[in-house]
């Protein structure tokens, strides 16, 4: 495996996007792609949304791992955004651009018109791109708010919000946070954000930075309220009762108006700098990963006996359920010092009762069903075949409370000393949604992901729902999910891709979610003396 030499962090804006909404402005938003081979791209990460904007200026940098040793193609995508939607299959297409991550890195900005397809400019639209390399793991956490800010709208007061530009080396300004706009209020209080240290100021706590306020217009004109010209170190004096205050200045206001005081007050109620830890913190720091594997043995595989079923094992050995498990579990296993994996199938009748089981153990040792390495849950799996009745239903709860119940008990150490990943390979048809869908909701105060990954050509349309990409899930009763746990893929969309390519995608999300998960508990690595020593 190729070690990543560091991470870089991308700031895109665009100009002259072409207009596809009727009466309005497009809502631009743009996707950083990377080439996963044969001919398909991994999203890897996405901007905001901004409306009515044909000259956008994205505020949310795109975060990507730089190996030197690598060719990385990547694609930028811009698209239209028309629904609330995660999917853009039903966006209007704006253009894009394919480089490599070596392209972006190597020039300071990196700018080219975008293509609606190669060769096919569209109009005059250009993408503009700009890397810096994230060495510092500290974040900004900030509280303002605003007294007495000027009237902008006829009708109602101001919708006031804020921008913050950070100076380059080159003299110009840099869009580094956008907040939120409050609506109708001269005296707004801005809800608490945070900004990566590196990103607000590239760690130099002297280096200017611009705060804008201006009146939010729906149709994208907003009004200009005023500006202050600060630093980090200026801003770090506020907290524990004592604020900062500055004076808003519109500079036109200023030069007419001889009486001209201010156009309003900005106040830094609060500016924390903390630590944020990474993935390798926690890793490093000696967090066990557990993995756990969950295989559907219900009826709707097809008799394994069959070459068309599921389950049917090839002469070469193999078959998708064989491959999910090898491609998955080859990268986790490098995680788990002691190399046991627990196994488990659902919805086949089992020997000797041949009852219906939910969770039997795929060794038939229910008091210690781990399997030595992943060759060893690939053994238990092919034993256990002709062993048992494909049935159903299929029921997925049972097995998401097992590995829960394991993710408690952890919890109540109260270090980030383990995490679990349970993956469900499955053919899709599942019986128990509603009981699946709280188990999700439960497990999701608890340190553990959830791999999905759906094989043959069934509709998931169910597995699409409990990944939570399309909004947050909420249990039948409206609980929802407390962070998004839950990844699916299909495997068909990986069948003639080199078997990392499967790993890479469904692995993609885990790191962020125990990353999430600690911060959220406000647990640091175990060992962090080690981590500040090496």
């Amino acid at each position: 495996m190729a070690a990543c030499v560091s991470r870089v962090e991308l700031s895109v804006s665009c100009r002259s996007l072409l207009d596809r909404d009727l009466g309005s402005r497009s809502d631009p938003l743009c996707v950083l792609l990377q080439d996963a081979g044969g001919g398909r791209w991994a999203e890897l990460d996405r901007t905001e949304k901004i409306k009515n904007c044909q000259d956008p200026e994205f505020c949310k940098k795109l975060v990507v791992d730089y190996y030197f040793e690598k060719v990385q193609k990547l694609k930028f995508s811009v698209y239209d955004i028309d629904n609330e939607s995660f999917d853009l299959n039903d966006d209007d297409y704006l253009g894009g651009v394919e480089c490599t991550l070596g392209q972006v890195v190597s020039n300071s900005v990196f700018t080219r018109p975008l293509e609606l397809k190669q060769g096919k400019p569209a109009g005059k639209g250009t993408i503009t791109i700009s890397a810096e390399e994230i060495k510092d793991t500290r974040v900004v956490y900030f509280e303002i708010e605003a007294q007495n800010l000027d009237k902008k709208d006829f009708l109602g007061k101001s919708d006031p919000f804020l921008e913050f530009y950070k100076q380059t080396d080159a003299g110009t300004w840099q869009l580094v946070y956008r907040s939120e706009v409050i609506k109708n209020n001269l005296n707004p209080c801005w809800r608490k954000f945070s900004v990566p240290l590196q990103t607000f100021c590239g760690g130099d706590f002297n280096k200017p930075i611009k705060v804008q306020c201006a009146d939010h217009d729906s149709n994208g004109s907003h009004d200009l309220i005023g500006t202050l010209e600060t630093t980090l170190a200026q801003m770090q004096t506020a907290g524990a009762g004592s604020l900062v205050e500055y004076e808003c200045i519109h500079p036109e206001k200023k030069e007419k108006k001889k009486n001209y005081k201010n156009s309003g007050i900005i106040r830094i109620k609060s500016c924390k700098i903390e630590t944020e830890y990474s993935f390798l913190d926690y890793v490093m720091g000696g967090c066990q990963i557990n993995f756990t594997v969950g295989v559907d043995f219900t009826a709707s595989n097809g008799d394994p006996k069959l070459p068309d079923s599921l389950h049917y094992v090839s002469p070469d050995g193999i078959n998708e359920y064989l491959i999910a498990i090898w491609s998955v579990g080859s990268v986790v296993q490098d995680y788990d010092t002691d190399k046991l994996f627990p196994a488990f199938g659902f919805g086949a009748q089992v020997p000797p009762s041949w009852q219906v089981s939910h969770e039997f153990a795929l060794n038939f040792n229910p008091s210690n069903p781990y399997c030595q390495g992943i060759q060893g849950i690939v053994d238990a799996y092919r034993q256990i075949l002709p062993q048992i009745r494909l049935y159903g239903p299929t029921n997925f709860s049972p097995i998401i409370n097992h590995v829960a119940r394991f993710a408690a008990h952890s919890l109540q150490q109260g270090t980030a000393a383990q995490y679990f990943i349970l993956l469900i390979i499955t053919d899709g048809e599942i019986t128990d949604l509603d009981q699946t869908r709280q188990a999700i909701v439960n497990a999701s105060k608890l340190p553990m992901s959830i791999i999905i990954v759906g094989v043959g050509e069934a509709d998931f349309k169910a597995m699409e729902f409990l990944d939570g990409d399309n909004g947050v899930l909420k249990s039948v009763t409206g609980e929802p999910a407390a962070r998004d746990i839950v990844q699916f893929v299909p495997f068909r969309q990986f069948k003639n891709a080199p078997q990392e390519a499967l790993s890479q995608m469904v692995l993609a999300e885990v790191p962020k979610q125990l990353v999430s998960y600690y911060k959220w508990q406000g647990w640091p690595p175990l060992k962090l003396s080690e981590i500040k020593a090496m």
